[in-house]
């Protein structure tokens, strides 16, 4: 278990801060969580993500934007080495490993948000953000920026895997497995409404289908040739910020061009640039809506020279304020 983040903070009261409608380059206290876990993935090594995001001096660079930082460590996360349940059913695989694990990480999240702290959460494989969205999300109604290469909307009866990362945007929508789905204590986490997919490009026929009457805002990387990251990110966040008090971004690495991003697990040709990446958690911060963030898949056994973290961690600097002047 993590240590308790309500022990870390030193400053009673930063929730004034981190709702700063002006954005959220407000001053505010971070908490880092990392979350190793590489069990709802197709490949091994996301687990390491948490590290190589660290290694690059995470904690000082956002402290010298003015932020307090507390890193809370990693949450124990299961491992095949030492006897990760795969589970019976092959459309689930380490369904009760993942689901204990992010039952854990909702709690811690929805800890910190109840402490006046902004979660910074790294995976990890995307099924991380079964938790870190459903803690952030109790006792109030988000929106969720999901902004990734994959729609992340299947299920059992329509996964070509069998793996929970594929599933998680489906998870807080309100499908899936009652496991996944409850955890943060509502059903759906988020109301498909309030969910605004950006970028993706490789997305599974029956996923597709699924997509097409679920509610979802789908920017699919067609609309970002045609009309460019500045609309659609706009248009994005007017959408999931109706009604809602605030969002939660999750950034998945593969998103990013492999030719900039190249240690991912799931990578993809035709992907978003190093500039379209930044513009995109710059307009997330500007707008002032940012509750809580999650970066996932990081690699390293795939990565070169750490390029995959050290971007990873360039995002984060950006939704929390850092500019170029």
């Amino acid at each position: 278990m993590i240590a308790d983040c309500r022990l870390q903070i030193a400053t009673p009261n930063l929730q004034s801060a981190i709702c700063n409608p002006k954005g959220n380059d407000a001053m505010s206290e971070i908490a880092l969580i990392g979350v190793p876990i590489d069990l709802g993935a197709g490949r091994r090594g996301v687990d390491m993500g948490p590290s190589a995001m660290r290694y690059t001096g995470l904690q000082q660079r956002i402290a010298a934007l003015g932020h307090t930082v507390r890193d809370l460590g990693n949450l124990a996360a299961p491992m095949i080495e030492t006897g990760a349940d795969l589970g019976p059913d092959e459309r689930l695989r380490y369904l009760e490993p993942i689901t204990d694990l992010c039952e854990n990480l909702a709690d811690t999240v929805a800890a910190c948000v109840a402490h006046g702290q902004l979660p910074l959460i790294l995976g990890g494989d995307h099924s991380i953000s079964i938790g870190s969205v459903s803690g952030s999300a109790r006792g109030r109604t988000l929106g969720l920026i999901w902004i990734d290469a994959h729609a992340d909307f299947n299920t059992a009866e329509t996964t070509p895997s069998g793996n929970i990362h594929g599933m998680s945007m489906a998870v807080l929508s309100g499908r899936g497995h009652p496991r996944l789905t409850g955890m943060a204590g509502k059903t759906p986490a988020i109301r498909p409404e309030h969910i605004a997919l950006v970028a993706a490009r490789d997305i599974d026929p029956l996923e597709r289908d699924a997509l097409r009457g679920s509610g979802v805002h789908i920017f699919t990387m067609h609309e970002i040739d045609r009309r460019g990251m500045a609309r659609v990110m706009d248009e994005a966040i007017a959408a999931i910020s109706r009604d809602t008090d605030g969002y939660h971004v999750s950034f998945d690495l593969d998103v990013v061009d492999p030719r900039e991003a190249p240690g991912v697990g799931t990578p993809v040709v035709g992907g978003i640039s190093y500039r379209e990446a930044h513009l995109a958690m710059e307009l997330l911060s500007q707008a002032g809506g940012i509750r809580s963030l999650d970066l996932v898949e990081v690699n390293p056994i795939l990565d070169e020279h750490n390029a995959t973290a050290e971007l990873a961690v360039e995002m984060a600097l950006s939704a929390l304020g850092k500019r170029i002047l």
